[in-house]
């Protein structure tokens, strides 16, 4: 048998997601290269469901091209489940997100959803999150500040730049991206640092934490369950 490569694994996720997406209804849909892959799939169900709700302007893009009607968050009360990768998830569910920038809109769409499903490849599995640069959104002014603090905390924060100029969410902020920290009480840290002045959204996803996790190994998609 083949190896599988990086990106046979997030096929293999995206399409077994489709298990979970309740037909009739409108589903959450994430951001990333392994949420394309599950818009890809989507694409072959489009006419059993009514819709989606993307946490960003490439997913919404990429779905209206396959034919999607894509519907604002704020017409549509609850959503029976949402699907988006993780740049870390550990045992319990909690995550890491926001790699793409798009981690505001995808805790607001994860927020309105009965079931949040993690698709990633299991190279994304750790004990502890913090292997993986924390994004934050920040708003501009406070970026410095923001640095800062988790200096303080034992971090190295940085602006993380897009063609050598401060890279610009979907919704006009920036992101600052740090390392160095080992985030053993994910509920916490979301807490505290949530509460700093300035920040819009901090990229560890524990209120909103994943129910399920599909996770591609080399012998298949593993199903996880928290």
């Amino acid at each position: 048998m083949a190896t599988l490569s990086q990106d046979d694994l997030k096929t293999l996720v995206g399409q077994a997601a489709l298990k979970y997406v309740v037909p009739g209804e409108i589903v959450g849909v994430g951001t990333g290269s392994t949420v394309n892959k599950f818009i890809d799939a989507l694409a072959s169900m489009k006419h059993q469901i009514k819709g989606a709700v993307s946490s960003s302007y490439a997913s919404t893009d990429r779905l209206k091209a396959l034919g999607i009607t894509v519907f604002d968050s704020n017409d549509v009360d609850e959503l029976s489940v949402y699907i988006d990768g993780a740049d870390e998830i550990d045992g319990h569910g909690f995550m890491i997100k926001g790699g793409g920038a798009a981690l505001t809109r995808e805790k607001i769409v994860a927020a309105q959803s009965r079931q949040f499903v993690c698709i990633a490849d299991e190279s994304k599995l750790v004990k502890t999150l913090g292997k993986y640069p924390l994004p934050v959104e920040v708003i501009p002014m406070a970026t410095q500040r923001v640095i800062r603090q988790f200096r303080a905390m034992g971090g190295t924060a940085q602006l993380r730049l897009s063609d050598g100029n401060p890279l610009v969410t979907d919704n006009g902020q920036h992101i600052v991206d740090v390392t160095g920290l080992q985030i053993a009480d994910p509920l916490g840290f979301e807490t505290s640092v949530s509460q700093w002045p300035g920040v819009v959204t901090v990229g560890v996803f524990a209120y909103q934490k994943a129910q399920v996790c599909l996770l591609g190994t080399a012998s298949g998609v593993k199903t996880l369950t928290f």
